[in-house]
C-alpha cells in the first residue's frame, strides 16, 4: 500500500479548508457570502491598468524564459529605492531576493534556518503558515502572546520568558493577519532588544505596510539596523496582484551573522528556479508606476474596517477590537454554546451560509474562541452577512 508521508500529516490550512464544506453547499444551489479569504480581487478590486499592461509587455518584450533565481537585478533596484525613499534603508540589491509570495519566502528562510527541535517564536495568533511551515522542518513553532485587551498587541514579557536555547528567531507580523493590530515603535524595539540580547535573528513579515488606517507603519529594520534581520514583502496585498505570486526577501545583515542562511537560502532558491519571470517585469512598472490606487484602497477600506467594528460589537454574543491595519478582523465568540469555535464557524456556513474561520487555525493556545472575517467586501455585501450571523447568534443564544 502507497501512504503519505508522516510530515504531510500534520499539515491543515484553516483559510482554504473551510471552502470545502462551502463548495458541497454550492454544489447544491446556495449562495455563500464568503469572508474568509484575504484576496481583494475577490471582491472589488482590480489591479491597476497599468501594472497589467506591463505584464503583457513582459511578455511581448521576450521575457517568458527563466528569470535569475534571485530575480531580476531592475526589480531588485527598483526595491531597493522604495525601501531608501518609505524607509530611509540602504540596501544593495545582493541583499534582496525575489520569492513566489511571501509563503515562498517563508519556505526558503525556515528550510535554510531550522533544524529538528529548533524553536521558532510566533504571535499568538499568526498566519497559520508561520506555524504549519515550522512543524513540517520538525521545529517547533511557539505563539507568544498578544493581548486582545490592548488591540492584540504583543506581550513583550512573554517573549522574554519563551525565549531558550532552542530558539532561533522571533517572528513579527506588523500590520498582523489575522488580528489587524499595528505595532508602535516602542513595542518593536522592546522586541529588537530581547533578541538582540539572546542573539536571535528577527522574521519581520510586512506585507501589509502601506495598508494602515491610524498611526503609522514602522518598518522593522529602520528600528534595528545593527540587529540580524530578514524582512518580508510582496505586491500581492498593496498592488492588487495575490494571483500573481509576486514576494521578496530582504537580508539586513549588518555584522555577517547570516552569511551562512543567506548561503543556504539562496542554494534552495537556485533549486526551485526563479519567481514568475514576466509577473515580475509588471512589477518594476508596480514600483516606478502611479500609486495613486494604494490611497484609493486604503480609503474603501477604512470605510468598511468601521462599519465591521460597529457592526459586530452590535451583535449580541460577539464583540472586536479595532483593527488598524490589512484588512482583517478577528471577533470573539463571548457567548460559546458550541463544542469550539471550529463547530461554530460550521454551524454559521450551513445555517447562516456565511464563510468565515475559526480562530484555532491561526494558533491553538490563542486563537480558540475567535474567528477571522475580511473586511474586503462592499458594505452592502457585508451588511447581509452582518444581519446574517445577528440572526444565527439571536437564535442559538435564545435572544
Amino acid at each position: 500500500m502507497i501512504t503519505p508521508s508522516r510530515k504531510s500529516a500534520g499539515i491543515s490550512y484553516a483559510i482554504r479548508e473551510v471552502m470545502i464544506p462551502a463548495r458541497e453547499l454550492e454544489k447544491k444551489g446556495i449562495e455563500i457570502i464568503k469572508l474568509n479569504i484575504g484576496d481583494p480581487i475577490a471582491y472589488d478590486f482590480d489591479t491597476p491598468q497599468h501594472i497589467k499592461d506591463a505584464l503583457y509587455k513582459g511578455a511581448m518584450e521576450g521575457y517568458n524564459g527563466y528569470a535569475p533565481s534571485e530575480g531580476y537585478a531592475e526589480l531588485r533596484e527598483e526595491i531597493a529605492k522604495r525601501e531608501k525613499r518609505r524607509n530611509d534603508m540602504d540596501y544593495d540589491i545582493d541583499d534582496i531576493i525575489i520569492t513566489s509570495g511571501v509563503t515562498e519566502a517563508l519556505q526558503l528562510f525556515l528550510a535554510s534556518t531550522l533544524n529538528e527541535g529548533d524553536e521558532l517564536l510566533v504571535p499568538g495568533p499568526t498566519y497559520a503558515p508561520y506555524n504549519l511551515i515550522t512543524s513540517f522542518y520538525g521545529a517547533n513553532p511557539i505563539p507568544y502572546a498578544t493581548l486582545e485587551e490592548e488591540d492584540w498587541q504583543p506581550d513583550v514579557d512573554d517573549i522574554r520568558k519563551k525565549i531558550t536555547d532552542k530558539t532561533k528567531g522571533i517572528v513579527i507580523i506588523n500590520p498582523n493577519n489575522p488580528t489587524g493590530a499595528l505595532y508602535p515603535a516602542k513595542v518593536i524595539k522592546e522586541i529588537i532588544d530581547v533578541a538582540a540580547e539572546h542573539e536571535i535573528v528577527i522574521i519581520s513579515d510586512e506585507i501589509y505596510d502601506d495598508i494602515v488606517f491610524e498611526g503609522k507603519h514602522y518598518a522593522t529594520a529602520t528600528l534595528a539596523k545593527d540587529v540580524p534581520m530578514i524582512t518580508f514583502n510582496g505586491f500581492s496585498k498593496v498592488y492588487l496582484v495575490p494571483g500573481w505570486r509576486m514576494g521578496y526577501a530582504i537580508f539586513n545583515n549588518p555584522n555577517g551573522e547570516l552569511d551562512g542562511i543567506k548561503d543556504a537560502f539562496l542554494r534552495i532558491a537556485r533549486s526551485r528556479l526563479c519567481a514568475n519571470s514576466v509577473a515580475q517585469r509588471a512589477m518594476i512598472a508596480a514600483l516606478k508606476g502611479s500609486q495613486e490606487h494604494i490611497k484609493e484602497m486604503v480609503s474603501r477600506l477604512k470605510k468598511r474596517r468601521d462599519f465591521a467594528y460597529r457592526r459586530i460589537n452590535e451583535i449580541a454574543g460577539l464583540s472586536t477590537s479595532k483593527p488598524q491595519g490589512a484588512f482583517y478582523i478577528f471577533p470573539k465568540i463571548e457567548e460559546m454554546v458550541w463544542k469550539d469555535d471550529k463547530e461554530f464557524v460550521l454551524d454559521l456556513l450551513k445555517n447562516a451560509h456565511v464563510l468565515v474561520v475559526h480562530g484555532s487555525g491561526f494558533c491553538p493556545v490563542y486563537g480558540p474562541g475567535h474567528f477571522r472575517a475580511v473586511i474586503l467586501p462592499p458594505l452592502n455585501m457585508m451588511e447581509e452577512a452582518f444581519n446574517r450571523i445577528e440572526t444565527f447568534m439571536k437564535q442559538r443564544l435564545g435572544k
